[in-house]
């Protein structure tokens, strides 16, 4: 089974739907955590709502700092996607990769839905479209992967 870390700068919401997502749609064969440079310390009630909505379970998510995947029990990463502009220019720590396999690193920009102001059904709306995103792009990166 390979292992994917999605990075953010919170880790508590665009983060913690991609770990979700993939736990589900890449059951099997893909095994992914998330974690933020700066963690907002829990995840955003509208990320678990909206993955709720779609019958995603977000196991035990919490938010958590990318330093606890770049020491030595950490797991090794296959893939390291950055979920968000401000994580992507930020210095990432060394994580572990698989002896004799560099990690893979990818940069996936989505708007931070956290940010949107607005009342609930604009907010909502935002994770929603968020969430569509995510789906999208993870659904053709392990279409990618399967080829």
């Amino acid at each position: 089974m390979k292992t994917i870390l999605f990075l953010c700068t919170g880790n508590s919401a665009r983060s913690i739907m991609a770990e979700a997502y993939m736990n589900a749609a890449g059951a099997g064969r893909w095994r992914a955590f998330s974690a933020g440079s700066h963690p907002t310390g829990r995840p955003n009630p509208l990320a678990l709502a909206t993955l709720a909505s779609h019958g995603i379970e977000a196991r035990a998510p919490r938010s958590k700092s990318w330093d606890e995947f770049a020491g030595a029990d950490a797991p090794q990463l296959d893939v390291v996607v950055t979920v968000c502009d401000n994580a992507a220019g930020e210095i990432c720590p060394v994580f572990p990769a698989r002896p004799g396999r560099p990690i893979r690193k990818l940069h996936w920009s989505f708007p931070d839905p956290a940010a949107v102001r607005g009342d609930d059904a604009e907010k909502r709306a935002a994770f929603e479209d968020v969430f569509q995103s995510i789906r999208s792009r993870i659904d053709a990166f392990l279409e990618s992967e399967a080829a």
